[in-house]
């Protein structure tokens, strides 16, 4: 069961194909969200990263893992189709495991540090119950109409 489907998501983050990376909202509380990607194998990407053996890039799980941060950041903000969440920073990201086709990503964000227009989160991906990446990022929240 869904809180958001991508309809909903599309109504929150300005990212479009290839680079919406979140298919589903599942959990969604004031300082938690778990997110959805399933891994499919017409993933533009894989075309070219190890076509023999297709592996998600790992900057995509972290990219994937800062647009479920950013659903939560958006989804609390009354204006959020005037802003944009930009991501600041990524640290202690690590990958464990390659995700491959056919895996179906679930991405869970915590809050650590949220200021007014600054937000910590640390999380993890998992495949079946297995921790595939972990990673902290820091976004910001900008106008869409100023350079940020």
């Amino acid at each position: 069961m869904s809180v958001l489907d991508i309809q909903a998501i599309r109504e929150i983050l300005p990212h479009r194909y290839p680079f919406l990376l979140v298919d589903r909202i599942v959990e969604l509380e004031p300082e938690r969200i778990v997110g959805i990607k399933n891994v499919t194998a017409n993933e533009p990407f894989f075309a070219g990263h190890f076509p023999d053996f297709p592996v998600m890039p790992g900057v995509l799980i972290v990219e994937a893992m800062a647009q479920v941060a950013g659903v939560l950041v958006l989804k609390e903000i009354p204006d959020a189709k005037s802003k944009l969440v930009l991501l600041v920073s990524i640290e202690e990201a690590k990958f464990r495991k390659p995700v491959v086709p056919g895996d179906q990503l679930r991405i869970e964000m915590k809050v650590l540090r949220k200021k007014a227009s600054v937000a910590k989160m640390s999380g993890t991906a998992t495949v079946a119950g297995v921790v595939v990446s972990e990673a902290t990022v820091m976004c910001k929240l900008a106008d869409r109409n100023e350079s940020a």
